[in-house]
């Protein structure tokens, strides 16, 4: 049996904590805050999009960093663990649109109690308000962790910190600092599902504005297509949110300022017969100003913008209107474009982009390739998903993986 040090209380940390534990060591979980699950509580607007339910191999596509070094955590500990893990603690899951798995009372404080439940049924000492000042490693091969003062010894330790967004709720990188104390590599720390503000001014007069079924592409360095996706967006007092944007930035490397992003309104349609839609909906205003006939089209809200981009005059009467301005009014409507000027700053950011680096992390085990009995679990490591609980159940794969290492 060894004594094993968890750092964080988060569904990494709880999960690896558990794991451990389960397999007959000590097992003693600190986390800085009142409360566990602290981030994991307001996850989803307070629903908890735990996992998604798509097939394991489709997950994959849905982590456009580092995806490879996840294998075997994601196929060691599943998103039907995930949830027949909570459904063993009494809290059942149902799936929604795009796969997207939440606990069938909405309420995440079902999900933080679940994982708190089987802590507490394999005896994990959890230890709360317990801030860890420093981690040293001491001459005999154990870690030295200093909270409040006291000095604890431990055979293991996993570190579970998560990043730097949020840090209201804990999340402060305090993990990087330990790691980086103990030898390891910090890539650059980006924001990453992170919403975008935009060049134009005009998104801020449709704030509150969501849109569905729209298709967003982005482009990123030299013009190249980064993210491709139909879905929702929003349009916000900044510039633009929404699962559709959250995505786009996790496939933007880099800085995205520059980046140009385009929203298709119609793309269930071609340009072609968008044509012809149009041409039919002229011919029932034929009377009208051009400006009058698109209410069938668009939300109303969005009329303004769409006839500015497509440079005909507002009061045009439709039967005047060109094939050639048809055309342009096609274009806005397929091709609307925007500029980022920047990303929102991370700590406003869902995840963290950067972190441990992985090739100093054996993705078989999650303990370090640097210190033997160090373990990485969770957000810190350099590794994220796009939105629908991919990265929670990433953040519970790796915590499993962690705990069940230790031996």
């Amino acid at each position: 049996m060894k004594k094993v040090a968890v750092i964080g209380g988060g569904p990494a940390g709880m999960l690896a904590a558990a794991m451990a534990a389960e397999r007959g060591h000590s097992a003693t979980l600190f986390e800085k805050n009142e409360k566990l699950g602290k981030k994991l509580f307001i996850t989803g607007k307070g629903r908890c999009n735990i996992t998604n339910a798509v097939e394991t191999e489709e997950f994959f596509k849905n982590i456009p960093r580092n995806p490879k070094f996840l294998y075997s955590a994601l196929y060691g500990y599943t998103n039907t663990d995930v949830v027949a893990l909570l459904k063993q603690m009494g809290v059942p899951t149902k799936t929604e649109r795009g796969g997207r798995v939440f606990p069938a009372s909405d309420k995440s404080s079902d999900v933080i109690r679940a994982f708190s439940t089987y802590m507490k049924q394999v005896g994990v000492d959890v230890r709360l308000n317990a801030v860890v000042d420093s981690v040293t490693r001491t001459a005999d091969g154990t870690f030295q962790l200093t909270v409040h003062g006291q000095n604890l010894r431990f055979d293991v330790l996993i570190l579970a910190t998560g990043g730097v967004s949020y840090p209201s709720t804990g999340s402060t990188g305090d993990g990087y600092r330990f790691a980086q104390a103990l030898g390891h590599t910090v890539t650059e720390i980006r924001p990453a599902l992170i919403p975008f503000e935009t060049e134009e001014e005009w998104p801020k007069t449709l704030s509150g504005l969501s849109l569905r079924n729209v298709t967003l592409r982005a482009y990123g360095a030299k013009g190249r297509l980064a993210f491709e996706e139909l879905g929702e967006m929003l349009f916000t007092h900044f510039g633009v949110s929404g699962p559709l944007v959250l995505s786009a930035s996790s496939f933007l490397i880099g800085d995205p300022a520059g980046a140009r992003l385009s929203i298709d309104l119609k793309p269930g349609l071609s340009p072609e017969e968008l044509d012809h839609r149009l041409l039919r909906d002229f011919e029932g205003n034929i009377r009208r100003q051009f400006i009058n006939s698109l209410d069938a089209l668009l939300p109303q809200r969005m009329i303004p913008i769409i006839v500015a981009q497509s440079g005909i005059a507002p009061e045009t009467p439709v039967h005047q209107i060109t094939r050639e301005q048809r055309q342009r009014l096609v274009l806005a409507l397929k091709a609307l474009p925007l500029t980022v000027k920047q990303a929102l700053p991370v700590e406003q950011a869902i995840i963290t982009r950067g972190g441990i680096a992985v090739k100093e992390i054996n993705p078989s085990t999650m303990e370090s390739k640097l210190v033997p009995g160090l373990y990485f679990a969770g957000e810190m490591i350099d590794v994220d998903a796009c939105t629908g609980g991919y990265n929670l159940q990433i953040a519970c794969s790796t915590g499993a993986l962690a705990g069940r290492s230790v031996n």
